[in-house]
C-alpha cells in the first residue's frame, strides 16, 4: 500500500477547489475527487514502501517551524495519462519546491515514485483524476476557459497510506 507526505488544506478557503471538484466531474463517469473524502491537497512524496518512522521525521523536518502556507492559484493545468487528470498550478511554486527538495534531503528520492522525484514533480492541486479519452477534449476546453485564480491556506500535513486514505500522522502548521 503506497504511502505519502500530503499538505492539506482544511479550512474556508478550500471552497474554490471544491467548487472546481463538482464542476470537473461531469466529465468523469463518477466524482474521483469527491471520492476520496480528504480536502483540497498538495503531494509531496509518494513511496510504495517506507517505515512510517522514516516519513514523519522526514515531514516534521521538511515543515518545522513553518507557519500555514498561503498557496495562490493561477489556473488549470493537465497531465495526459491514461485517463486525463485536471490540476490547479501554483502561481509561485519556490516555496513548495524548497519543502519538496528538504523531504528529498530526508529520504533517498530513489525509493519515491518516479513522478515525485526531484526531476519531475509538479507540484499541483488536483481538480479530476478520472477523465475517460471520450470526455477529454470537452474538459481541456472548459479547463482552458475556466478561470481558476485563488489563493489557498495549507494548515496541516499528513503521512498517509492509500487507498484508502489512512492518516497514519499529523503535522500541523503553527501560526
Amino acid at each position: 500500500m503506497p504511502h505519502a507526505i500530503v499538505l492539506k488544506c482544511t479550512d474556508d478557503s478550500a471552497s474554490p477547489v471544491l467548487n472546481l471538484w463538482r464542476e470537473a466531474s461531469r466529465f468523469e463517469s463518477s466524482p474521483s475527487m469527491q471520492a476520496l473524502d480528504y480536502p483540497p491537497h498538495l503531494t509531496f512524496a509518494v513511496y510504495e514502501d517506507i517505515a512510517l518512522s522514516s516519513l514523519v521525521a522526514a515531514a516534521q523536518k521538511a515543515f518545522a517551524n513553518l507557519p500555514p502556507l498561503s498557496v495562490e492559484f493561477s489556473g488549470i493545468g493537465h497531465f495526459p495519462n491514461e485517463m486525463l487528470v485536471l490540476w490547479a498550478r501554483p502561481a509561485d511554486d519556490r516555496i513548495l519546491r524548497r519543502i519538496h527538495r528538504a523531504i528529498h534531503d530526508e529520504i533517498d528520492p530513489a525509493l519515491c515514485h518516479e513522478h515525485s522525484r526531484p526531476d519531475r514533480w509538479q507540484p499541483h492541486c488536483t481538480i479530476a483524476m478520472k477523465i475517460s479519452a471520450s470526455a477529454a477534449e470537452q474538459a481541456l476546453t472548459w479547463a482552458a476557459a475556466k478561470e481558476a485564480r485563488f489563493t489557498l491556506s495549507f494548515d496541516a500535513v499528513d503521512c498517509l497510506s492509500f487507498p484508502p486514505i489512512e492518516i497514519l500522522g499529523e503535522v500541523k502548521l503553527l501560526p
